[in-house]
């Protein structure tokens, strides 16, 4: 657990905090702001849609911005039959605080239990992508009775990333631009996420270089043995062409360690950022296993 600033400078955590700003704001969504304390520090939380309607907790990607995650599953968030809670990972950026906490032990798993706790939620359903899902299974292990259902996309926590992909796909790009930094460098830097990066998104990634000192740990990946008393219905989508967390070998380990895998779907040609066709098959996916499955 690390309780330094994330941030290179105050100028660089205004400009992140002006980009969030922008980002919830283009949502269009009518929200509330929520803040609860955690063994950790204090988490914000983004809250949408009826209080009385049935609990879903969405987790965001790391070294981005909770809005940011949000604007991919806008639909979900529009539907207005799910209380959505929505919380800033603490020690990424937003605006929790900078706790940075360990991706190797139970940090995670207490975090977010400690959220249901502040939220005054006993359960509830879970759905995140990459950094957001290897939390949500940190829960699993932890407390896995607080996840009545829990759906996961281009997930860490399941496979680590491929030793050549961490070296030659993602490391070296990253550190040409940030020795020579420039626009041609940036989009290599991000090519390995996909080809249909947004410009604004594009933006976001060259203000977290910038300006974040950036966590290159994911959460660990879990194992059978922690996700034995794990009971809640699991929906996986993966991406074949994932340089971090590969399709196919996302749904083999799947099958091997989660107990009550319902659904498990690797989208041929998909990458880590998803193009706007896969995005709508992953939120349908969503929409699907969140009205379907047993409450």
């Amino acid at each position: 657990m690390r309780k330094q600033s994330i941030y290179k400078s105050l100028e660089g955590q205004a400009r992140m905090m002006a980009l969030y700003d922008d980002f919830l704001n283009k949502l269009d969504v009518e929200y509330e702001d929520c803040w609860v304390k955690t063994r950790f520090g204090v988490t914000h939380v983004l809250a949408f849609g009826p209080e009385q309607a049935l609990p879903v907790v969405i987790t965001h990607g790391g070294n981005s911005i909770n809005p940011q995650g949000l604007r991919c599953l806008l639909p979900i968030l529009q539907e207005q039959c799910y209380r959505i809670y929505a919380p800033d990972t603490i020690g990424m950026p937003g605006k929790s605080d900078q706790t940075r906490l360990s991706p190797k032990d139970d940090s995670y798993g207490q975090w977010l239990a400690d959220v249901l706790d502040g939220l005054g939620l006993e359960n509830a359903a879970f759905v995140g992508g990459s950094h957001g899902a290897g939390i949500i299974l940190r829960l699993a292990a932890y407390a896995p009775r607080r996840i009545t259902k829990m759906a996961l996309f281009v997930p860490s926590g399941i496979v680590s990333v491929p030793l050549h992909s961490m070296l030659w796909r993602i490391g070296l790009p990253f550190t040409l631009y940030l020795l020579f930094p420039n626009q041609k460098r940036l989009r290599q830097a991000v090519g390995w996420m996909g080809d249909e990066i947004e410009e604004d998104v594009l933006e976001l990634v060259k203000t977290v270089f910038e300006q974040v000192k950036v966590e290159a740990e994911m959460p660990r990946p879990a194992t059978k043995a922690e996700l034995l008393g794990l009971h809640a219905p699991t929906l996986i989508v993966a991406a074949e062409k994932d340089a971090m967390f590969p399709g196919y070998a996302v749904i083999r380990r799947s099958k091997e360690i989660i107990p009550n895998l319902v659904a498990a779907e690797c989208l041929k040609g998909g990458t880590h950022y998803s193009s706007r066709q896969d995005m709508q098959t992953i939120i349908q996916r969503l929409q699907d296993f969140l009205s379907s499955v047993d409450r």
